[in-house]
């Protein structure tokens, strides 16, 4: 008579001892927003974010007629050539709007995941000098990757919570079992393209990748293909593509600069290796 009971209180181990295995789904905290108040914000933050870039733009020198057509967010090489050579004529007399503008523009494409920073990428170089044009060119990226971190931390987290809770764990887990290498490991993500840009942007926060060094390893994650892209853009006029500055000698580059910044990991696992 006290078999099936045994039998029963075995397979309910079994099953405690297996669930344990499985990583728990995420509980969403008390103070989360509700989906209503969060894209409410999104709308309004979007909206602001708008009205800054007319405000921006309105502190712009006055274009002639036939140009105005051109200043516009860049979808194809050749957008970017006319954008090019427009601001050129400005840059000089108005370097201080003309910068300014180039930044802005630079942080809200990146803020809101729009196409088109890539060309921005390639003018910088036509522009600015080379040192300022790279610095430029990975400071608004981190930081506009930062907002779209801090957007998808508003937003974001709920949804995933909503509707993948388990695959939000799981994503968790390997962040965790790679925490004291988050800045090598963002580093080695922006500089491949294995995962693209904006998935990085939007999924670093649901998974718990810090604010300090996400910013950080984007800043130096992009530095090589910005290398590589703003290098071509001195040379606008003369390209045909985005596909054009992607060479045997560009692709061995941004190799070389991938596996660098695995080497703090390999370092820090064989000194543990050795203490250990």
């Amino acid at each position: 008579l006290t078999m099936p009971a045994q039998t029963e209180t075995s397979n309910a181990t079994q099953e405690t001892s297996s669930s344990s295995n499985t990583p728990a789904p995420p509980t969403q905290p008390s103070n989360e927003l509700s989906t209503r108040v969060a894209i409410g914000l999104l709308i309004l933050i979007f909206s602001t974010s708008v009205a800054t870039m007319a405000l921006v733009y309105s502190t712009f020198p006055e274009v002639a007629e036939s140009e105005k057509q051109y200043l516009k967010f860049p979808k194809d090489i050749e957008d970017a050539k006319s954008l090019g050579a427009v601001l050129s004529r400005y840059t000089d007399k108005y370097f201080t709007q003309v910068y300014g503008g180039f930044l802005c523009t630079y942080v809200f494409l990146q803020t809101f995941a729009i196409p088109g920073s890539i060309f921005l990428s390639i003018i910088s170089g036509f522009l600015f000098p080379f040192p300022l044009a790279l610095f430029s060119v990975c400071f608004c990226s981190a930081t506009g990757a930062s907002f779209c971190y801090l957007l998808s931390y508003l937003v974001g987290r709920k949804l995933v919570w909503m509707y993948l809770p388990e695959r939000a764990a799981s994503w968790s887990q390997k962040v965790e079992k790679q925490r004291s290498n988050l800045m090598s490991y963002i580093i080695f993500l922006r500089i491949t393209p294995f995962l693209p840009n904006w998935f990085i942007n939007i999924v670093s926060p649901v998974i718990g990748v810090p604010l300090l060094p996400f910013w950080i390893g984007s800043f130096f994650g992009v530095g090589p293909p910005s290398f590589v892209y703003i290098q071509a853009g001195v040379t606008l006029q003369q390209l045909t593509s985005t596909l054009d500055p992607i060479t045997v000698e560009s692709v061995a580059l941004l190799v070389i600069f991938a596996l660098v910044s695995l080497v703090p990991v390999l370092l820090k696992n064989k000194m543990k290796e050795k203490f250990d």
